[in-house]
């Protein structure tokens, strides 16, 4: 998971997608969502696409430039949701890049969803102002020093993906008793629920 705290603009997209990419080792998804914001997909092209070089043609005026395209393999569609007097009133997918039966595939394969959606981030989105009180609506708990709201921003993400036991996640075990799983332990990254004392004691960067 990432996550670029700050104010919804182009360049913290481009930074968003960049920070993703060199989580993911720039291997590229079965399938990336997002909603209808314009400068996602710019950003994604930015991050993952191939630059094209049109050769010399020989003819008089300045030569085209060089510009991106999708590589092979790169799905990306979007939910776009339309609003009327403050409602959502219709909601829409398309896809940008790959093809629909590339997004079907994608979809065939997923264990979580079988449907285009941002279903995943609205609800961390959700969690995040939930746990996090200087980003609850309407009060007067809001930020008056960024480094402050970052450094929260950052701890409530990590201890919900490694400190918090999600009910949804337990699985059973051969004796029949459920165990607790967080997020990070149900998509490997941990194997078993961290303390916060062994959050904050362990190293944010491991150096080799």
């Amino acid at each position: 998971m990432s996550v670029v705290p700050g104010e919804r603009t182009a360049e913290n997209a481009v930074a968003l997608v960049a920070d993703f990419k060199r989580r993911t080792g720039g291997r590229l998804m079965d399938l990336i969502t997002t909603d209808g914001y314009a400068a996602y997909e710019e950003a994604i092209l930015g991050a993952y696409g191939v630059t094209v070089t049109p050769p010399r043609t020989g003819k008089r005026g300045r030569p085209r430039a060089p510009y991106q395209v999708p590589p092979p393999g790169l799905t990306y569609a979007v939910v776009e949701k339309t609003r009327a007097k403050g409602r959502v009133v219709a909601i829409t997918t398309r896809v940008v890049f790959g093809t629909m039966a590339a997004v079907a595939a994608a979809l065939g394969m997923s264990r979580v969803s079988r449907a285009i959606n941002t279903a995943f981030v609205e609800r961390q989105n959700g969690t995040d102002r939930h746990r996090n009180a200087r980003k609850a609506r309407k009060t007067y708990r809001f930020s008056k020093d960024w480094r402050y709201h970052e450094a929260v921003t950052y701890l409530t993400l990590y201890a919900y993906n490694f400190c918090w036991p999600v009910r949804t996640l337990a699985v059973t075990d051969d004796r029949g008793r459920r165990q607790p799983r967080s997020p990070a332990m149900a998509a490997g990254l941990a194997d078993h629920v961290w303390s916060m004392a062994e959050w904050f004691s362990l190293p944010a960067v491991r150096r080799c």
